[in-house]
């Protein structure tokens, strides 16, 4: 940085990052609904947090067409929805001026059909404004319904959200949000954030949601993503992504592009440190 430039404060940044990615996705023709962070009504979240990037939710048959939009306006991808999470489903791209924006395909958690679920959520929506710009938002039921869902993922900074939007919740307001997850079919990540899961034991999701919820290990994680796998076809590209190296993850960690060797180094240390975690566990 110059002597003339002056570094923009976070919480701007993002509101002016948000301003700017509705703009993009309306003019792309795309239907986004912004979530988490500062997006959130703040009756739902007293103890306001801006968060670190914008997420937004789109609707499956417009990911596309926000994806080339986006690219056109200078955002580049740093992470794809195969190595991103567990549930593939965001897609991270950075931003010289703007920093990160997740763009997510769906919700985890939410085992209804991705533009379904968009379609209910899109049905309630509210609005929000960012610098100047209405931006769409999911409704409060809709809001205090993902907050509860992102807590099952067994994020430390969603304890907060938990207590202010269900445990603090009125009657109406949990019956509210019990509905819509039985219309979302979302019970058993709803049940993971609220310490529910062995309800669900047995089901073929439980094993992905325990690992994700208590922090479970690589082993774990990888086993649960193979017995929710719905069909054999998926099931056998598990298998075959499960030793491979995240070459993206890798090259964040490393801040550049890895070698070859530094490749081949990481596939044999993977297992070693896989081991070790299980270890750990047990312990």
């Amino acid at each position: 940085m110059n002597d003339h430039e002056t570094a923009i404060p976070l919480g701007f940044r993002l509101r002016l990052g948000r301003a700017a990615v509705q703009t993009i996705a309306e003019r792309a023709g795309a239907d986004v609904l912004h979530i988490k962070g500062d997006a959130v009504y703040p009756e739902l979240r007293p103890h306001m947090r801006s968060g670190s990037d914008i997420d937004i939710l789109v609707r499956p048959a417009h990911v596309a067409a926000i994806d080339r939009a986006l690219r056109a306006y200078g955002w580049t991808v740093y992470s794809t929805f195969v190595n991103g999470s567990p549930f593939g489903h965001a897609q991270t791209y950075s931003h010289a001026v703007w920093g990160y924006v997740d763009v997510h395909r769906l919700f985890p958690g939410i085992g209804l059909d991705p533009g379904d679920a968009f379609a209910r959520l899109w049905q309630g929506r509210g609005s929000m404004e960012f610098a100047g710009k209405p931006c769409p938002v999911p409704g409060r039921t809709e809001q205090a319904t993902v907050l509860v869902l992102n807590a099952a993922r067994g994020r430390s900074d969603s304890i907060q959200d938990l207590r202010s939007v269900w445990f603090d919740a009125t009657v109406d307001d949990r019956a509210r949000i019990e509905s819509l997850v039985a219309e979302l079919d979302a019970r058993t990540a709803f049940d993971a954030a609220l310490g529910q899961l062995d309800r669900h034991r047995g089901e073929p999701d439980y094993r992905l949601w325990k690992a994700v919820s208590e922090n479970g290990t690589r082993l774990e994680e990888w086993r649960g993503r193979l017995g929710a796998a719905p069909t054999l076809r998926l099931r056998a590209l598990i298998l075959l992504k499960a030793p491979m190296v995240n070459v993206e993850h890798l090259g964040h960690e490393l801040g550049r592009t890895p070698t070859r060797r530094e490749i081949v180094r990481e596939f044999f240390a993977r297992p070693v440190r896989g081991l070790r975690e299980a270890r750990a566990r047990r312990r």
